[in-house]
């Protein structure tokens, strides 16, 4: 059977900060109409930006830019909800914009960790003031002088980190340079280049550097449909594997990029039959095509820390797939995953402990014993739409009797993932 998954959610934030940041008109197509894109653009929306609400068919939207100098210092804080992207992207965005606003969220947004974005942005000589706890939100961001250059070494890999450094640079006009241990996802560089600002991309001994030396003055509009979400396309495929949805699934027009699609290497080491076909005919700068499940019988594998940074989002799904198959999954480095929306770490073992399956905690991942066995109980959601979409999977499988407390967190990324699942299990 063939289904469609919504647009990226990654991609669709940082096109619509492009497009506010444009001169002129662009289009877009495919956008997530999900919680935290939504959050983003009502953001913009106070900064000045005449952006019509986003079609929840994924149809074209037209924006007309400020360009990069355009933003207006709104009258009322910037509520990103639960939006950990958009806050980040956007303290760069606001670094070198030379405005003044008040980032702020949900409870969850504002326990999760803002000083590794506010360090490099302070060192290029932003005004950011922390009104409750450091290196929390909510943040003031206060006018500045012009930004000064930076070459910053980032600890860990993130694309959100790298990203907020380099649209700080392409708003204020400065050179910035970024070295990551690992390569995190590339979406920005990507569109970058799609609106030609010229990024340099290379590995050195220290890890990967992106550069960014002549920023424009006037930001090209863009012209771009937004994949499907191959996060969101994770959970689908996972379901597929587990047999939940006949013999398989096919997903179309989903994003290939390769900074994205790590996990389709581990589910293939734990014996999910895949196909992957890139599309014949592309003019765009992410990758797409389609994937295709088929139910598959499971065994463990070990995920480790060179793996964590293509696979941090998928991790959930990938451990709830393993308390269904033969022998033990292990994840380990991965300790980001206690800085998301929950803590995945907890959230998944707490959970997987109520589902009756063995499983074993540790400070940077844990090791699940497959039960192979239909699952009950209830579970948490913990305000995480990944661990609540991760058990949904679970919780639609033949013999399951799951019960999930928040169910509708799914919509943040995912809008109509139950109705996807309950069509595959009709169709099976």
């Amino acid at each position: 059977m063939k289904t469609y998954v919504p647009g990226d959610k990654s991609i669709s934030q940082r096109v619509l900060i492009l497009a506010a940041l444009a001169s002129g008109e662009s289009r877009l197509r495919g956008l997530l109409h999900g919680g935290d894109v939504e959050a983003t653009a009502q953001a913009l929306r106070l900064l000045g930006v005449a952006l019509p609400r986003i079609p929840s068919d994924g149809s074209e939207l037209c924006i007309t830019g400020l360009g990069s100098d355009g933003l207006k210092s709104p009258v009322q804080d910037l509520d990103l909800g639960n939006s950990g992207t958009g806050t980040r992207l956007l303290l760069g965005v606001l670094a070198g914009s030379q405005i003044e606003a008040t980032l702020v969220g949900d409870v969850s947004l504002r326990s999760r960790p803002m000083r590794r974005v506010c360090n490099p942005l302070r060192a290029m000589g932003a005004h950011l003031e922390h009104l409750c706890e450091e290196g929390c939100i909510p943040i003031r961001v206060d006018r500045s002088g012009p930004l000064r250059s930076i070459d910053w070494m980032s600890p860990v890999p993130s694309a959100q980190v790298k990203s907020s450094i380099l649209l700080a640079g392409l708003v204020g006009r400065t050179k910035v340079v970024v070295t990551e241990p690992r390569q995190s996802r590339d979406h920005t560089e990507r569109l970058f280049a799609e609106i030609g600002v010229p990024t340099s991309i290379r590995n050195i001994p220290s890890g990967h550097r992106v550069e960014l030396t002549n920023p424009p003055d006037i930001i090209t509009p863009l012209d771009f449909s937004v994949p499907g979400d191959v996060s969101s396309a994770a959970f689908v495929l996972a379901f597929a594997a587990l047999g939940g949805a006949g013999v398989s699934v096919t997903i179309d027009n989903v994003s290939l990029n390769r900074t994205r699609t790590g996990f389709l290497d581990v589910f293939s080491r734990m014996g999910t039959d895949l196909t992957i076909e890139k599309a014949t005919f592309e003019n765009t700068c992410e990758p797409r095509g389609s994937i295709t499940a088929r139910s598959s019988k499971l065994h463990g594998t070990e995920v480790n820390i060179r793996e964590v940074p293509a696979v941090i989002d998928e991790l959930p799904i990938i451990a709830v797939m393993g308390a269904c198959s033969e022998g033990r999954t292990i994840i380990r480095g991965a300790s980001e995953l206690r800085l998301k929306e929950s803590d995945r770490i907890h959230s998944l073992v707490q959970n997987l402990q109520a589902l009756g399956v063995e499983v074993v905690e540790h400070d940077d991942g844990l090791e699940i014993e497959g039960a192979r066995r239909p699952l009950k109980g209830q579970v948490r959601a913990f305000g995480d739409h990944r661990i609540a979409m991760a058990f949904g999977v679970l919780s639609k499988l033949e013999g399951a009797n799951i019960e999930i407390d928040d169910p509708k967190l799914s919509d943040i990324s995912f809008p109509g993932f139950w109705g996807t699942l309950d069509k595959l299990t009709q169709a099976a």
